[in-house]
């Protein structure tokens, strides 16, 4: 059996608001619990070597807007397709490099408004039995923003939080329930994305939270040595990337 060596790269940056450098020692710390090295980057350029990205279990996005080459999205795509993870919450991961949607497709969602601004109060309500980053968790009380998304219906979603609660032009419609937190997979890789994380202590003020964001990191790194032990291939995969 190949043990690969538990990694984790987290690149962060972009806008100051998310508050990129705390949620990334954050993240860092999560999953250096669990065994795991953590390496954090401020520039985008660690994601120039596609072979060197492959080494890693996780790839964790904390970079809010911002430009991207294509190359590194492509680069990005090919490492989670042969098993790397990928995740990130709230506009570190789903409102980062708008003008790719590569991006985009690969993530699962992106961010297109937050009725109110921060400070909405609002529940997140678990999806029970969805899947093991759930386990035991309660529905939970939020106060922040309260993202609304356009998303892939191929998601999984694990929990979810009720639109309308502010009356803007939104609210003529349908009542609709908005993912929150959800998985995907891209190729043999495991995608994990949480809406919650506007500030930081999101997470210490809903410890569920933050329960949700290290469970869902894990999963996402453990899909590394899953694809391995099980000889997954990217062959199917790869033939039709070249067409993209």
């Amino acid at each position: 059996m190949v043990i690969i060596m538990k990694k984790v790269l987290i690149f962060q940056g972009g806008w100051d608001g998310h508050e990129p450098k705390l949620t990334s020692k954050r993240f860092a710390s999560m999953v250096e619990s669990e065994g795991y090295t953590a390496e954090i980057y401020d520039t985008l350029d660690c994601l120039a070597d596609a072979d060197k990205l492959c080494e890693y279990s996780l790839i964790v996005a904390c970079w809010t807007m911002g430009d991207i080459k294509n190359e590194y999205v492509v680069n990005i795509s090919r490492a989670v397709g042969k098993g790397t993870g990928l995740a990130g919450c709230h506009g570190g991961m789903c409102d980062a490099f708008r003008q790719n949607t590569e991006w985009q497709f690969m993530t699962g969602g992106q961010w297109v408004s937050h009725p109110g601004g921060d400070g909405i109060e609002y529940t997140v309500n678990v999806i029970h039995g969805s899947s093991p980053i759930t386990e035991g968790v309660e529905d939970f009380p939020v106060k922040s923003e309260h993202y609304y998304l356009h998303v892939d219906p191929a998601i999984e979603v694990l929990a979810t939080t009720r639109f309308p609660l502010v009356n803007y032009y939104h609210s003529s419609n349908k009542i609709v329930d908005m993912p929150v937190v959800w998985t995907k997979f891209w190729g043999n890789g495991r995608v994990f994305y949480t809406s919650l994380g506007h500030h930081d202590d999101v997470f210490d003020n809903s410890p569920n939270a933050a329960i949700l964001m290290k469970r869902g990191l894990i999963w996402a790194a453990e899909g590394k040595q899953y694809a391995i032990d099980n000889n997954l291939t990217t062959e199917r995969f790869e033939n039709n990337a070249k067409m993209y």
